[in-house]
């Protein structure tokens, strides 16, 4: 098996490995989703709460993980967003990697609780999660789409 590595993501300029992982990964994710412009990606890595982190293989992105996290009354949390491995390369552990690189991330910022949320097709990715430790939880998410002036 060939040697993978996570590394958070850092992104200076819009690089052609980035883009076309980007290209190939978010269409796994939801077949609608498309790669954010490099302005937009800048200001995701720049902001000091948000991590992008990547699975390297070859020399190619196979996985991407986002972590975000905030500070509220009720505590401090944290969101794992937009866990996407590459068809070509699941059944490897990078998503468990993934998952745990977030996870030690979030602890070592003093996280205390870490969320996601998944669809219910996603059956492999739910049977991951609950053998690193997440339980399901009786809550409703609610999501409104907001026009952005």
């Amino acid at each position: 098996m060939c040697e993978i590595s996570i590394r958070e993501v850092e992104v200076e300029e819009l690089t052609p490995t980035l883009t076309e992982a980007l290209d190939r990964l978010l269409p796994q994710l939801s077949p609608g989703l498309r790669t954010p412009s490099g302005e937009v990606l800048r200001a995701i890595v720049g902001d000091p709460r948000t991590i992008l982190f990547a699975a390297w293989q070859r020399g190619a992105i196979v996985g991407l993980l986002a972590l975000a996290w905030y500070r509220v009354p009720s505590g401090s949390k944290a969101w794992i967003e937009d866990v996407v491995v590459d068809a070509a390369a699941r059944g490897l552990g990078i998503g468990e990697r993934l998952v745990q690189t977030a996870l030690e991330r979030a602890a070592a910022e003093g996280i205390g609780r870490v969320m996601l949320t998944s669809r219910a097709a996603r059956r492999a990715a739910h049977a991951l999660y609950r053998k690193m430790g997440f339980e399901e939880v009786d809550t409703v998410v609610f999501a409104r789409i907001t026009d952005m002036l």
